[in-house]
Formats: C-alpha cells, structure tokens, sequence
C-alpha cells in the first residue's frame, strides 16, 4: 500500500505510483463503458433504441428529481434521500451493466453540477464520477434472481467505497474532536456509510414488500418489451 498511499500528519496521501494507477483504472472503466459493445442478447434487440433512450431519461430524471428530497443530511456533506439511488440502479437491472454504468456516469455529472465541492481533480473523481457511476454496477445482475435487490445493494457498497477513498485521501483533517481518537483510521467508512446504508436499509425493506416488488418487475417488464 506505501506504493500508492504515504500517511502525513494524519493524512493518506496518493504518491505518483497512485495517480498513475488510478488514472489507468479510470481510463479502463471508461474505455469500457463508452467503446466496449454489449453482447447481442435475443432481449436487447428487441428493444429499440427510443424507448430505451426514454426509460433511461426517466430513471436520471426521476433520481435527479429525488436527491433534493432529503430525509436528513449530514454536516460535512452526503444525506439520505427518498430512494434517489435505486432510480439509478434500476436502469442497469433494466438493461445490464453497459447501460446501467452510462446511465450513471450521466447521473454522476448532475451530482457535480448539483452543488460541486472541489478540492482537486482526484477528489472530484472520488466524490463524484466514481462514486455515482458505480451504481451502474446493479447492471451486473440484471438476470440474476432477485436480481434487483442484490444489485441494489452491491451497487450502493461500491458507491460507499469511492466516497470512503476519496475521504481517506482528502479529507481526514475534518475528523470531529468528539470522534473517538482511536477509531479515526475507519472514520471515512463511518461517515460515508452511515448515509448510505440508512437509505440502503429503507429501499430494501420497501423492495421486500410484495405489491413494491411485484410493481417493479412490472415495470422492467415496460421498459424491455418491446
């Protein structure tokens, strides 16, 4: 790890090694998610290009839309909102992960021009770019049963782990004094979490109902038939 990360002053700082090997997994996912074509499936040929364009279109709208309606928010940034990710997960459980990965790349540049915080570059990419477009990774289960909730909960774990990142490189000097001293190593795993899972744990709960769940293939069953 002292290959990437050097500790200073309480602090984890990237060496070069680490931008080097960031900016080569950056360029992967992305050469991935914009020039890599998806495997023709039976499905999605029938499935034309508008309508998936609008239901697509819909979810970032509608997630969009759903992160001003905040539940609570933290101090130091990051809040619970009424279901925003799952709107955004659902395209990848709609369409795979290629789609799901764009959709949230998308979602990812609304979150920045929401209300950007900035630092540097890197920060901007942890807390934002990285960090959204993860919740395309529901695509990744998108035939899997219970395919949905599984790639709700992978997808807003992966989410959390770009925040968490991004608060062990940037912003550990905002620790409160009252955080325990001892436990400030996992604090950027506690804020960030903490946010997450509570939205996290309300989402699955509705997802469990039955009428919600049988509401949800429904529409999935809209959006791929054609």
């Amino acid at each position: 790890m002292k290959l990437f990360f050097i500790e200073s002053d309480g602090e984890f700082i990237m060496t070069t090694l680490g931008y080097i090997a960031v900016a080569l997994l950056a360029a992967i996912v992305f050469a991935a998610i914009f020039l890599l074509k998806p495997k023709k499936e039976k499905e999605e040929l029938k499935i034309s290009t508008t309508k998936k364009l609008a239901f697509c279109s819909m979810a970032i709208a509608v997630g969009f839309v759903a992160s001003y309606l905040k539940i609570f928010r933290l101090p130091l940034g990051g809040s619970v909102t009424l279901l925003s990710m799952l709107f955004i997960t659902l395209v990848g459980y709609w369409y795979g992960l290629r789609a799901g990965l764009l959709a949230a790349f998308t979602y990812s540049l609304l979150q920045f021009l929401q209300g950007p915080y900035i630092i540097n570059f890197w920060q901007v990419c942890f807390d934002y770019l990285f960090a959204f477009t993860a919740l395309g990774l529901s695509g990744l289960f998108k035939d899997r049963k219970n395919g949905l909730i599984t790639g709700y909960i992978v997808a807003i774990l992966a989410r959390g782990l770009f925040h968490s990142i991004g608060g062990y490189l940037f912003f550990m000097s905002w620790i409160p004094d009252t955080f325990p001293k001892n436990l400030s190593s996992i604090y950027p795993l506690v804020y960030n979490y903490s946010y997450i899972l509570a939205e996290g744990a309300i989402t699955v709960a509705l997802l469990f109902i039955p009428p919600v769940r049988k509401a949800m293939e429904r529409v999935k069953t809209m959006a791929i038939k054609e």
